[in-house]
């Protein structure tokens, strides 16, 4: 997380521990009172406060044993990262 004071800055690692693909995922994320989501890359969020969702992109939904993708946000407020981070897949 990268903080400036008045907004930060945050990438999400989404990676796959086992040996076969994901098919699609979704991170649901809480943002400390005060902060909102402004701008989202490689997802698709619901909310942009409080608790959030976000989902695979068409483009990054598979993710392939033993790999990895990333989203990144910029959100207002300041403070501390976001809690309760857990990710699925269907």
């Amino acid at each position: 997380m990268n903080d400036w004071g008045s907004g930060f800055q945050g990438e999400v690692t989404v990676s796959n521990n086992g040996s076969t693909s994901l098919n699609g995922w979704t991170v649901t994320m809480t943002l400390a009172s005060g902060q909102s989501i402004t701008s989202l890359w490689n997802g698709v969020n619901t909310g942009t406060s409080g608790a959030v969702t976000v989902k695979n992109a068409p483009y990054n939904g598979t993710v392939a044993g033993a790999g990895s993708t990333a989203f990144g946000f910029t959100a207002n407020g300041s403070g501390s990262a976001p809690t309760g981070v857990t990710c699925t897949s269907p």
